[in-house]
């Protein structure tokens, strides 16, 4: 694990610093476990763009993870350790017992060649799946699932983790790597450890170019636009905004909480900062 930083041929490359993929075992994926796909460039499902600043790109094969880790009683053993375009953690292939492959995401130091295992039997040992009741207070998860059986919606990017902060009845009390704390079900699956691929945020891009492979266009700042095209445009030289507060390209207001009060926002102990 570590970063690769090129010599200042260009000055695209005078500061670009990357991954250098060390930990990678093979390039070549499960062919049974990945599929293609259009790139939808931000668009929903009817055409419609949603998030600017898309499109372009790499064609990518879209790899399918077990976020539910329902694979219980059954030990597996990793046999790979792969890179998913659509993701920043790393992922594992592993060939569980009954002959059965499934792609997990990759927990920091697990190699080739270590056991996992899923279920409430099974040992406190990174890269293991159990519910979060039976895990001790102080151990570093991730891959949590916020209900049963819905698979893991929390604590799933490069080198993040979640800390189990305390028990009351019927919860597990856990502060996420956002700082919030809130509480989640006893009968909730997650996994023991960190996520891999900690040094994905020393990654400095260099230039514009190597973010276009990943499907990220340029972005203009509204201060520079026109007034017709966006609420801060307009002025001589470098302007100030002109309204009470920063707007977005449609006027709203920003930096405004969006958060819908639904019924998952009781569980909140402690709110991000």
């Amino acid at each position: 694990m570590g970063t690769k930083k090129y010599k200042p041929t260009s000055p695209g490359k005078r500061q670009r610093q990357t991954n250098d993929y060390q930990d990678i075992t093979t390039s070549e994926p499960q062919k049974s476990l990945t599929k293609g796909g259009k790139n939808r460039a931000g668009r929903n499902n009817a055409g419609k763009l949603t998030v600017r600043s898309r499109g372009g790109g790499n064609k990518r094969k879209f790899r399918d993870i077990d976020f539910k880790r329902n694979k219980l009683n059954i030990e597996g053993t990793v046999v790979s350790v792969e890179y998913d375009p659509f993701r920043t953690a790393y992922i594992s292939l592993v060939n569980f017992i009954d002959g059965e492959k499934r792609y997990i995401l990759t927990p920091n130091a697990v190699k080739v060649g270590d056991k996992i295992q899923s279920g409430e039997n099974a040992k406190i040992a990174t890269g293991n799946t159990l519910p979060i009741v039976n895990i001790p207070v102080g151990t570093l998860i991730h891959n949590i699932e916020i209900s049963k059986n819905t698979g893991a919606k929390l604590v799933r990017a490069a080198g993040t983790f979640a800390v189990i902060t305390g028990r009351q009845e019927g919860y597990v009390s856990v502060k996420l790597p956002s700082g919030e704390v809130r509480l989640i079900n006893n009968d909730c699956l997650v996994t023991i450890g960190k996520v891999s691929n900690s040094d994905h945020r020393n990654t400095v891009f260099g230039k514009a170019g190597s973010k276009r492979w990943i499907r990220r266009r340029s972005k203009v700042r509204g201060a520079v636009m026109n007034p017709c095209d966006h609420p801060h445009g307009g002025g001589e030289g470098k302007a100030p905004v002109g309204n009470a507060s920063p707007r977005s390209k449609w006027g709203k207001k920003v930096f405004q909480k969006t958060r819908k009060k639904n019924k998952s926002y009781r569980l909140v102990l402690k709110k991000r900062k």
